[in-house]
């Protein structure tokens, strides 16, 4: 029943999708209230679902658009999900702001498979990375994915390798100088963000760890299920799918090596593994087992969303 009515794309399946995240964004907000009394506070947390909202469609947008997936909205039912199954996420500004950046960013990578205007887009994409870095530090290893892809497709033109740098001094002038006028600890705070923490003993509770072993579970099926099946890949989608994997490992990575570490960080493997989610279930030809998938991943992650509430 969940791939019959995810299968297409139509208004009820965004709907659906939007009124869950409100529900969710809801109960996780309720816990501490005292945003109620704070302007300041209660329009962070409506730039925050804003942010929230807008990332499930630049992920609908970027799949369509590019051939990674077909007219369905499956990426946007299961980057919800993955949301939900670390309900921390929702009450994270500062990680959803680094993860939006790091979309807009994908967004233009992705498109570079069509080789138009390839200068601005890996310059914008630089810029992206590294404007969420000021928000997460370790977000800057998304700049080897920038290198891959100008390896990929556009990699003889010895200027596209220079403009990663002067994205990065562009962001880094502005950054300094915006600190040196309003608030010098932020340079301060940057670097000791920039710390490594493999240290894994920070749950609060079981609930916290039965997620990461159910996404971890969920991230190795479908990371080698795509693995096997990039062979059967179009050719004018594969380096996507490539950036795809690289996105995913990245995301990983900044995971594992960040400070002040929780399952929240996760963010950002959320729309590589939505997308390789999509593609298992489009290239599964038995339909019990795409309903049953589907089913299992859903039921999951309202499991664990509502035991962490």
């Amino acid at each position: 029943m969940i791939t019959t009515i995810f299968s297409k794309s139509r208004p009820f399946n965004y709907i659906i999708v939007i009124l869950a995240l409100i529900l969710c964004f809801f109960l996780v907000q309720i816990k501490h209230t005292e945003w109620l009394s704070s302007w300041f506070l209660f329009v962070k947390k409506a730039g925050l679902f804003a942010l929230l909202i807008a990332s499930l469609f630049i992920i609908n947008f970027v799949t369509k658009r590019n051939g990674l997936s077909k007219d369905n909205t499956f990426p946007f039912l299961f980057f919800f999900l993955f949301l939900i199954l670390f309900p921390e996420v929702l009450n994270n500004f500062t990680l959803v702001v680094s993860n939006f950046c790091v979309l807009l960013a994908m967004r233009r990578l992705i498109s570079l498979q069509s080789l138009l205007t390839p200068k601005e887009k890996i310059f914008d994409a630089s810029m992206w990375i590294f404007l969420a870095t000021l928000f997460h530090f370790w977000s800057i290893l998304y700049i080897v994915l920038v290198f891959a892809s100008i390896i990929l497709h556009v990699s003889r033109d010895y200027r596209n390798w220079i403009l990663p740098y002067m994205a990065f001094f562009t962001v880094l002038i502005l950054f300094v100088l915006t600190a040196l006028i309003f608030d010098r600890s932020l340079i301060n705070h940057l670097k000791e963000s920039a710390s490594i923490n493999c240290d894994f003993n920070y749950f609060t509770n079981s609930y916290q760890n039965m997620s990461l072993s159910i996404f971890v579970a969920i991230s190795v099926l479908f990371l080698f299920t795509l693995l096997f099946s990039l062979s059967n890949k179009p050719l004018i989608v594969l380096p996507a799918f490539k950036k795809i994997i690289i996105s995913l490992l990245i995301g990983i990575a900044i995971f594992v090596i960040s400070p002040s570490k929780n399952n929240a960080i996760l963010i950002y493997t959320f729309m590589p593994l939505s997308i390789m989610t999509t593609s298992f279930l489009e290239n599964a030809t038995v339909k019990w087992i795409k309903e049953t998938t589907s089913l299992i991943i859903v039921v999951l992650c309202i499991m664990c969303f509502v035991f962490q509430l």
